[in-house]
């Protein structure tokens, strides 16, 4: 029988609740997932050994975002210039994302998760593309938490095959050109149907987004934390999340017109439950 989630301890429910209380929780959080390698040449270990340390990551992320209230989470696991290290770590990969599809469907299940892939994922192995179908299979009735594996993908993998689908609506006779619109891309993106991240992770301290929803961070708010990911864990996603929710965030706009969201809404947000009540 699958284990589900660990109940979160009295000092994490208290740390959930004050998020709660100092501001809006973002609806969906994207992590580029960097730093394995590094973790365990550090270490003098294998770098698969970083790759299995950084499964035990993911497990505690999801766990935690699930338990603090986001909708959607997406991790950056594999992408598409990826394929380009040696064979034998690319494999080892691959037998390391088996084993957890395998191992982690069923608990994703048990906790209302509903599991869901974008990127290329006919370019992987078929028994993978099997564990990957069956888990989206078994969790697509679920309302909890949507956790989005992104596996072989990049971001101009993403908008070429937009570009392509639309260019063959057009051709059929379905779209006209004048009717593309940025709302209208969106439609043809992987992501279709999921609202853009609000916040961006990305570990090991570098600062750059590496081809990773190329589209949909436009006005993602972005952490970025020296740590790697194998030493990422929950403590460290709510100080991320606490610091989305001392932004402001104004799409191109002034301070006032955005509305409250993030920076001094958590002042706000505070007042108003002063005076209301939770």
């Amino acid at each position: 029988m699958a284990k589900g989630f660990r109940q979160a301890s009295e000092r994490d429910k208290k740390e959930q609740e004050r998020l709660r209380n100092e501001g809006e929780i973002p609806k969906h959080v994207a992590i580029i997932m960097d730093g394995n390698g590094r973790w365990a040449k550090k270490k003098g270990l294998p770098r698969i050994a970083g790759h299995r340390e950084g499964v035990e990551s993911v497990r505690d992320i999801v766990e935690a975002a699930g338990q603090l209230g986001v909708d959607f989470l997406t991790l950056y696991a594999f992408s598409t210039e990826n394929w380009k290290r040696p064979e034998e770590e690319v494999s080892l990969l691959m037998r390391l994302l088996l084993k957890a599809l395998r191992d982690e469907a069923d608990r994703l299940h048990k906790n209302n998760v509903r599991l869901r892939t974008i990127g290329d994922v006919g370019r992987l192995p078929e028994e993978i593309q099997a564990e990957l179908s069956d888990g989206i299979q078994k969790t697509r009735g679920n309302t909890g938490l949507t956790l989005i594996l992104a596996l072989s993908y990049s971001g101009r993998w993403d908008l070429a095959q937009a570009f392509r689908a639309m260019a063959a609506a057009v051709r059929a006779g379905g779209l006209s050109p004048e009717d593309v619109s940025e709302q209208t891309l969106a439609t043809y993106l992987s992501t279709a149907g999921v609202p853009d991240p609000d916040l961006l992770i990305r570990t090991s301290g570098e600062f750059r987004i590496s081809n990773f929803l190329l589209w949909q961070l436009a006005y993602s708010e972005i952490h970025i934390t020296s740590k790697f990911w194998p030493d990422f864990r929950r403590a460290d996603f709510y100080t991320a999340v606490s610091d989305y929710q001392r932004r402001e965030r104004r799409f191109g706009m002034i301070s006032g017109q955005a509305g409250v969201s993030g920076g001094s809404s958590s002042y706000v947000h505070r007042l108003i439950k002063s005076v209301t009540g939770p």
